[in-house]
C-alpha cells in the first residue's frame, strides 16, 4: 500500500534512463511564440493573463527590481503549468521534488540577497541588527537574523513540495476509498466521488496560487534588496 501510494512521486525512467529533463522541458511548448500579425484567442488570453500578472507584482518594484521582470513571468509560468499538468492522470509532477524546488529557490534567493549587498550595502546590513537593539542582545539578534536570512530558500522550497504534495496524496487516497466502495455502498461511493471532483477543483486552484506565492516571494525578497 505505501509503495502504490508514493509511486507515483518517484521520478520516472525510461530504459534505464531518467526523463525528468524531458518533462520540465514539456510544459514551454504549452506557450507558443506568436508570429502573426492578429493573434488567436488563445494566445490574446495568454498574452493578457501574462500583462496584468506582471503588473501586479511588478507595481512594488524600481527600475533596478524590473529587470527581473522576464525572470519572474518565466516562473511562475513554468511553476503553474507543471503544477496543473501533475493532476492529469499517470503523470508525474516535478514540484513535488524538493532537490528540483531547492534548485529553484536557492539561485533566487541567492540573486537578491547578492544584488542587495551589491547595490544597497548598508540597508542590507542593517536588517541583520534592528534598530534601538540593546547592546547585550546584539550577538543574539544576529545570529536570529542570519538564520533567518538562510532559512528564507528552504521555506521556498519546502512551501511548495508541501501543498502540491499533500495535494495528490488526498486525491489518490480518496480515488482508492471511492473504488473499494463501489461494492459495498453506492450511495457512500457516490458521495466520496463528489467529493473527489471538489478536491481535485480545489487542487487546480492550490497549483495556481502556490505558483502565485513562490513568485511573489521571490519578488518580496527582490523588493527588500533592490
Amino acid at each position: 500500500m505505501n509503495e502504490n501510494l508514493f509511486a507515483s512521486f518517484a521520478a520516472p525512467s525510461m530504459m534505464g534512463l531518467p526523463i525528468v529533463v524531458l518533462i520540465v522541458m514539456f510544459p514551454s511548448i504549452l506557450f507558443p511564440t506568436p508570429s502573426r500579425l492578429i493573434n488567436n484567442r488563445l494566445i490574446s488570453i495568454q498574452q493578457w493573463l501574462i500583462q496584468l500578472t506582471s503588473k501586479q507584482m511588478l507595481a512594488i518594484h524600481n527600475q533596478k527590481g524590473r529587470t527581473w521582470a522576464l525572470m519572474l513571468m518565466s516562473l511562475i509560468l513554468f511553476i503553474g503549468s507543471t503544477n496543473l499538468l501533475g493532476l492529469l492522470p499517470h503523470s508525474f509532477t516535478p514540484t513535488t521534488q524538493l532537490s528540483m524546488n531547492l534548485g529553484m529557490a536557492i539561485p533566487l534567493w541567492a540573486g537578491t540577497v547578492i544584488t542587495g549587498f551589491r547595490y544597497k550595502t548598508k540597508a542590507s546590513l542593517a536588517h541583520f541588527l534592528p534598530q534601538g537593539t540593546p547592546l547585550p542582545l546584539i550577538p543574539m539578534l544576529v545570529i536570529i537574523e542570519t538564520i533567518s536570512l538562510f532559512i528564507q530558500p528552504m521555506a521556498l522550497a519546502v512551501r511548495l513540495t508541501a501543498n502540491i504534495t499533500a495535494g495528490h496524496l488526498l486525491i489518490h487516497l480518496i480515488g482508492g476509498a471511492t473504488l473499494a466502495l463501489i461494492n459495498i455502498s453506492a450511495t457512500t461511493a457516490f458521495i466520496t466521488f463528489i467529493i473527489l471532483i471538489l478536491l481535485t477543483i480545489l487542487e487546480f486552484a492550490v497549483a495556481l496560487i502556490q505558483a502565485y506565492v513562490f513568485t511573489l516571494l521571490v519578488s518580496l525578497y527582490l523588493h527588500d534588496n533592490t
